[in-house]
């Protein structure tokens, strides 16, 4: 069953929630508690959406979640550890990202093997048994690693602008590495204008931004939860992740795999390498699509998620 929403508090153990308190359903996995939202009708197919490196529940889109719905899905959100609502580490040393960027040693206090068993115990504590997954980013590693470590828990699974974790496939450009360690910001103002940077940099060519919705977005982000060593530690655990094609080759669930033939931050040979790998997977390359999901796009990313769900669920 679906827990009944209670009042987010900020806890005064080693985990801490970094925001105002605000009415949202939460679950207890071991020591991690997660913040989610759904919408829809629980007796639709679940779709479990999992989100990118320092992003929110609510970057998924509540537009994009309603085209899911509409076409007869139930949505999950939730807050991947180290952001929004959910448990921050805030005990845990922090990462020293530009000395790991040079060495190539990744440390973090956990791995997205970690976050995966949180998703696999979302899954559960919601009473889903399994849900059809779909992982944006590191949400598309944190998603290939969950149908690895908990096939019995994933439907199908979708990964958008992902990687299999191979060290010669999906690398990011000169530049956008360099967007991964930005100047240090404080402010709310800081925070808003450098996200507006980085969906110039990273975002589609054919499809430019809305800068007045990405400031309003940024804005509701940074209320919500600000935490930038929280992001730096979910980069540690993605950068310092073992390539997954072995276990990839191993799945057996319906996969779609897509990705923009204009991604600056995880080139589309990520994507194409992950289509590579998985049994029969599907693999949607959109033209001047870069490192975001560009609202004309949603009809068409949202009905091939349809698409995949009816096949796994009916074979049809």
């Amino acid at each position: 069953m679906i827990g009944a929403p209670r009042q987010a508090s900020r806890m005064t153990a080693s985990f801490g929630v970094m925001a105002p308190a605000t009415d949202v359903l939460r679950t207890a996995i071991g020591d991690i508690e997660i913040v989610y939202d759904v919408i829809g009708q629980p007796t639709s197919p679940p779709v479990l959406l999992i989100s990118g490196m320092g992003a929110q529940l609510i970057d998924w889109h509540e537009d994009f979640c309603q085209e899911l719905v509409d076409r007869g899905l139930f949505v999950i959100r939730f807050d991947n550890r180290d952001v929004g609502l959910s448990s921050h580490l805030d005990g845990a040393v922090p990462p020293d990202l530009a000395t790991a960027i040079d060495c190539g040693q990744w440390k973090s206090p956990y791995a997205l093997a970690d976050m995966a068993a949180d998703a696999a115990g979302l899954i559960h504590n919601l009473g889903l048994g399994s849900a059809h997954v779909v992982g944006i980013s590191l949400g598309g590693m944190i998603a290939q690693t969950l149908a690895i470590r908990h096939p019995a828990q994933v439907r199908s699974l979708t990964s958008i602008m992902s990687t299999t974790g191979h060290d010669q496939v999906g690398q990011p450009t000169e530049a956008a590495m360099a967007l991964l360690v930005p100047p240090s910001v404080t402010t709310r103002e800081e925070t808003i204008e450098g996200a507006v940077a980085f969906s110039r940099a990273v975002g589609s060519p054919a499809y430019p931004i809305d800068e007045a919705e990405v400031r309003a977005r940024a804005a509701r982000a940074f209320d919500r939860s600000f935490d930038p060593v929280g992001v730096a530690r979910q980069m540690a655990a993605a950068f310092g992740a073992s390539d997954r094609s072995e276990g990839l080759g191993r799945l057996t669930v319906p996969t779609l795999v897509i990705h923009g033939a204009a991604d600056p931050l995880i080139q589309a040979s990520g994507g194409q390498a992950t289509a590579q790998a998985i049994p029969g997977a599907d693999l949607l390359i959109i033209d001047d699509m870069g490192h975001d999901l560009p609202r004309p796009l949603w009809p068409t990313i949202a009905e091939r998620i349809a698409h995949l769900v009816a096949w796994a669920e009916n074979g049809s």
